[in-house]
């Protein structure tokens, strides 16, 4: 009976421990940390140590056909046996590529709720609209997600945005929005645009997972925090007291502020979480040059000077340019089918790490 038995003993060793995690759980007294981690890894191992019962089920199912036909004279028997292993020996195959793909290593952050910054780049007001728009879309791919969108900063002009900065929560937030990292180009015709010539600008988007005191530890004694009056639309208070939060990070010299909260408490907590993401990105970015080679994911190194796609409204084309994904349907895709794009990433991802699996 022909199988990856390398692939088995891996699968075998996965089962085992989580049948052990199983039984920890059982035992009475176990700290809080201690039984969340265990929960969060019989979570990764349960679909392999499933797929690991179908694959040894086959498996044996084979090597007794295989016993029956080299053993029995009985001829319908024989037959069956011969049918049902013909079958075996084209569903092992199919199982193992299923296997590889839970096996290949999951990006620690994907489970995350996300912080994501965008800002107007080359083209003037164009630039600050299209900001605007790309929001529009993302806040219609979170609907059909079931996530929730949650403003944390925006300075807003008479076009569009100067920056915004949002939270994005739900279930698997960073597995999709990652790819949103890096340099967007917009080419179209801007509005105030007579002579009907095609205009090209940029917007950056930096799409950070969101961490907390237990990933990203911080002295606070390294936090110079400033209060100051939240301000709306033309510089006018929107109340009287200082309920706007701005926190600087002295040794790295990153600052955030939030002043969409109703209390100073919830804007200082926002802050609190965009700190440590982009102390995250900082460490994130240093250790990329100096491992350069150890990142190269669909989302190159994260560095926000990668154009990753291009919006041709005139030709109502979207390329993708990491994978030279061209679609006609950019009308679509705005209105929040980011699916289209995203899932063809994701898989070209999971083709790279498939070729790199020593299994």
């Amino acid at each position: 009976m022909e199988y990856n038995k390398r692939l088995f003993e891996s699968l075998e060793s996965i089962s085992n421990k989580y049948l052990e995690l199983n039984k920890q759980l059982e035992s009475a007294n176990l700290p809080i940390n201690q039984l969340t981690e265990i929960n969060k890894q019989i979570k990764h191992a349960a679909p392999l140590h499933d797929k690991f019962l179908e694959y040894k089920k086959l498996i044996d199912n084979g090597a007794q056909d295989e016993k029956i036909l080299s053993s029995e004279t009985d001829k319908d028997l024989i037959d069956l046996a011969k049918m049902e292993l013909d079958e075996i020996k084209t569903q092992i195959p199919t199982l193992e590529e299923q296997i590889k793909i839970l096996l290949l290593p999951v990006d620690p952050n994907n489970e995350k709720n996300v912080i994501v910054e965008m800002r107007p780049g080359a083209g003037g007001d164009e630039s600050s609209i299209f900001v605007a728009d790309l929001f529009d879309t993302y806040k219609r791919f979170a609907d059909k997600q079931n996530w929730k969108i949650k403003i944390m900063d925006i300075s807003q002009n008479s076009c569009g945005y100067d920056y915004i900065y949002f939270n994005i929560s739900g279930e698997k937030v960073y597995s999709k929005m990652k790819f949103e990292s890096g340099v967007h180009r917009v080419q179209r015709v801007p509005a105030t645009e007579s002579k009907g010539r095609v205009h090209t600008s940029t917007i950056t988007v930096a799409v950070l997972p969101e961490f907390d005191a237990v990933d990203v530890k911080i002295n606070p004694a390294d936090l110079r925090i400033d209060t100051y009056r939240a301000s709306g639309a033309g510089g006018q208070h929107v109340n009287r007291t200082e309920s706007a939060v701005r926190i600087t990070h002295i040794p790295t010299g990153v600052v955030v502020s939030c002043q969409e909260g109703k209390s100073q408490f919830e804007n200082r907590d926002t802050c609190m979480k965009m700190l440590y993401s982009k102390l995250w990105e900082k460490q994130e970015t240093e250790r990329n040059e100096k491992i350069s080679s150890m990142r190269k994911s669909q989302v190159g190194t994260g560095d926000r000077s990668e154009k990753i796609r291009t919006y041709n409204y005139p030709q109502n084309r979207i390329t993708d340019h990491r994978i030279g994904l061209t679609l006609n349907k950019l009308d679509q895709i705005m209105q929040g089918n980011l699916d289209e794009i995203i899932d063809p990433l994701i898989a070209d991802e999971q083709t790279r790490l498939m070729s790199e699996l020593k299994i």
